[in-house]
């Protein structure tokens, strides 16, 4: 009988996420098992446990999942991961915090394929303002959005210092530059979207950010998208569904939760499968999942063609 896929979900928070859970099972894993309350000085011991316990041969169907709340410290977690491997034994990695990284992804790919669809620009150049951003998707987003090239802004509603620490964490570890703003009051945050091309709000469920006013007066914007499904929308008049629908009277698209968050199950199942189906084990983090991100979305984009 072959050997059961079988896949470790390594969390810090005090509950496994269900959501991850279930996006495992229906891409194939045979079984699911939790653990909670995870340090990072524990992943060693836990990963080599689960790659001990196995031949090697067996390792391609092992896989560690990675979650939580903190983009950093899921990066650290599979950076500690990777290195806990003996050859030959190992284990497939996947980090997705949050499920900030599939997220993020999934975002900054179809505002890629509005941009070029609907205004034959890229990401490189483009000024992009991303209010909630020290949250794990906006932080997520930041990293994915300027290692493409684009000028982005960190929103700070608290003031300049935790997003610049965000900023500061990201040059040191990705080696590309976002700036961190201020965004306190309406008037700041008004300014901040006048400049821009591309607005996204990734703050807490239920709350609205930007208002259709501070939308409508914005003559450089292209896309604004908001990642909150839960009412009110982070920015007003963008419906959960809408993908490219004009915005006000201005020229600017929205793209809504529910467009963004298709593409999002599409990629957390398939880096799963991908995982499943690989000959050797992988480790993806939000990286692969943008790669992954892009290809379904162009895919996506072709369908659509018409013949």
């Amino acid at each position: 009988m072959a050997d059961k896929f079988i896949l470790h979900m390594l969390s810090p928070l005090k509950h496994a996420s269900p959501f991850d859970a279930h996006m495992a099972l229906d891409a194939g894993y045979d079984a699911v098992l939790p653990y909670t309350g995870v340090t990072l000085e524990e992943i060693p011991a836990l990963v080599q446990d689960a790659i001990f316990s196995r031949p090697p041969k067996a390792g391609v169907r092992t896989g560690l999942f990675i979650g939580g709340k903190a983009a950093l410290l899921a990066l650290d977690m599979l950076e500690a991961a990777k290195k806990a491997m003996v050859p030959p034994f190992a284990a497939s990695l996947f980090a997705d915090p949050a499920g900030s990284f599939t997220t993020a992804a999934a975002l900054i790919a179809r505002i890629e394929a509005l941009l070029a669809t609907h205004f034959q620009r890229t990401l490189e150049g483009l000024r992009v303002a991303i209010f909630g951003a020290t949250g794990v998707v906006g932080f997520a987003a930041a990293v994915i959005a300027a290692r493409e090239g684009a000028r982005v802004r960190m929103v700070g509603h608290d003031g300049l210092a935790r997003v610049g620490r965000a900023a500061a964490e990201i040059a040191q570890r990705f080696g590309v530059s976002v700036e961190p703003v201020e965004g306190v009051d309406e008037a700041q945050k008004t300014a901040i979207v006048s400049e821009a091309e591309v607005v996204i709000t990734a703050g807490k469920a239920g709350v609205r950010i930007l208002s259709l006013v501070q939308i409508a007066a914005a003559q450089n914007l292209l896309v604004a998208a908001d990642v909150n499904a839960v009412p009110p929308s982070g920015i007003e008049g963008v419906e959960v569904m809408a993908d490219g629908a004009p915005l006000g009277a201005g020229g600017a698209l929205g793209l809504g939760a529910l467009a963004i968050g298709r593409t999002k199950y599409q990629v957390e199942s398939g880096l799963f499968r991908e995982m499943i189906g690989a000959e050797k084990p992988v480790a993806f983090d939000f990286r692969d999942a943008f790669t992954l991100a892009r290809r379904l979305v162009a895919a996506e984009g072709a369908e659509k063609k018409p013949a």
